[in-house]
């Protein structure tokens, strides 16, 4: 069973730093590709980022996620991490890691993050 883990969210201001933490149960390197997606409130579920069992990175295209984002993994703690520099009001969302492995997807239960003054 896999279980996907997320922590790190929470109020921050504007122009601020966040760092999100997805730890799995299990090594990750079994997983062919970790992410990030977020859902703000009434809004679909998007893609932020997602990086490959390689270390490979792709970045959502809205909103300059690119340009303020950045997703890393640390093997030895089979974790993989969110960096969010300056945040935007517009980034408030439910922050969710998954997994994919093959045809399988694995969800964690998602982390609130606020940006507000």
């Amino acid at each position: 069973q896999v279980q996907l883990v997320e922590s790190g969210g929470g109020l921050v201001q504007p122009g601020g730093s966040l760092r999100l933490s997805c730890s799995a149960s299990g090594s990750i390197f079994s997983f062919d590709h970790m992410g990030w997606y977020r859902q703000a409130p009434g809004k679909q579920r998007e893609l932020v980022a997602v990086i490959t069992s390689g270390g490979s990175t792709s970045y959502a295209d809205a909103s300059s996620v690119r340009d303020r984002f950045t997703i890393s993994r640390d093997n030895a703690k089979n974790t993989v991490y969110l960096q969010m520099h300056s945040p935007k009001p517009e980034d408030t969302a439910v922050y969710y890691c998954n997994a994919a492995r093959g045809s399988a997807r694995y969800w964690g239960q998602g982390t609130q993050v606020t940006v507000s003054s």
